[in-house]
Parts: structure tokens; C-alpha cells; sequence
């Protein structure tokens, strides 16, 4: 069963930081580019920061410099490492497959308070 779980998010003032986890069960996790998606009320989901099976990463023009993205293929998991939170960073943020196409999982709420 293809299962995608988030875990860290919380409540963080302006300028903390955050380290989310997403554990994928029920995929070949090593021969998949992953990604970081985030929702924030009212908006539609965006893509934040993609890393490929070849560890290469890309970012948001939003987040970059503040985001970091890395992955450990042992453990089938990939973690968002967020410097710098700012209150326009509030969002539910989900892990999927570069492309999207898995199921999506419940995500994790990060809100920044300023």
C-alpha cells in the first residue's frame, strides 16, 4: 500500500526554524524524485522544493535560501529543513513524488507567528 506520512510541523515565531519528516512506505523510494508541497488557506497547493533520486534539489523562489531539502533513501524518508520561517510560510505542507501522483497524505500544519 503507497502511503505517504508527514510529521514536525508546530508553532514557531518568525524567524525559528522547523524540521519536517515524510516517511513513503509502498514505492521503490530511491528511484523517485521527491517533493515538498504547501497549502495555506485560501490557495491552491504549490510545489516548494523538489530533490531528485540523484540528491539534485531545486526551491521555490520563495523559500530558497531558507529551505533545505534532503533525503535518506536507507529510511525511505525525506525531510524539509526550514530556516528563516516567516509568517507567509503558514501552511499545511504535504510530501509527495516530484510528479504528485501518489495519494496524498494527511500533511502537517506550520504556523509562524509574527
Amino acid at each position: 500500500q503507497v502511503q505517504l506520512v508527514e510529521s514536525g510541523g508546530g508553532l514557531v515565531q518568525a524567524g525559528g526554524s522547523l524540521t519536517l519528516s515524510c516517511a513513503a512506505s509502498g514505492i521503490i523510494f530511491r528511484l523517485n524524485g521527491m517533493g515538498w508541497y504547501r497549502q495555506a488557506p485560501g490557495k491552491q497547493r504549490e510545489l516548494v522544493a523538489t530533490i531528485t533520486s540523484g540528491f539534485g534539489t531545486n526551491y521555490a523562489d520563495s523559500v530558497k535560501g531558507r529551505f533545505t531539502i534532503s533525503r535518506d533513501n536507507a529510511k525511505n524518508t525525506v525531510y524539509l529543513r526550514m530556516n528563516s520561517l516567516k509568517p507567509e510560510d503558514t501552511a499545511v505542507y504535504y510530501c509527495n513524488t516530484a510528479s504528485g501522483i501518489i495519494p496524498w497524505g494527511q500533511g502537517t500544519q506550520v504556523t509562524v507567528s509574527s
